[in-house]
């Protein structure tokens, strides 16, 4: 996982606008702050990802510092988005579920582990 600097800017009568420094051309929007933040999550996600399938080099996160001293980014709004940058390792792991919850899953999709990992990042990108 790395942490890069999305910055969030708005101007009137427009949706909020994210863009990333570090990732020229990657950028989002959304009606609310909230919604903004979750756009911001998937596009970078989704720009790293189109990165690493094409073999591109992917940045080192830069520092907030450096960031925010070019004087194109003094109105935008810093804000960290967490994202891997390389295909995760798999781990093996015993889990302990009520029947009727697996046989649920079961009925909803052919491979537990995706279904539970995708639930898991589902869960994981909402706010507490």
């Amino acid at each position: 996982m790395a942490a890069y600097i999305a910055l969030i800017r708005k101007e009137g009568g427009s949706d909020f606008g994210v863009d990333f420094p570090d990732f020229p051309g990657c950028v989002t929007a959304g009606r609310t702050l909230e919604e903004a933040r979750r756009m911001a999550v998937e596009a970078l996600a989704l720009h790293i990802e189109g990165m690493v399938e094409e073999g591109e080099p992917v940045p080192e996160p830069s520092s907030l510092d450096a960031i925010m001293a070019d004087p194109d980014n003094a109105d935008g709004v810093a804000a960290l988005v967490d994202v891997a940058t390389a295909p995760a390792r798999a781990v093996r792991i015993n889990v302990t579920l009520p029947a009727d919850l697996v046989e649920a899953i079961d009925r909803a999709s052919t491979n537990r582990s995706r279904f539970l990992a995708d639930a898991a990042r589902q869960k994981l990108r909402q706010p507490a």
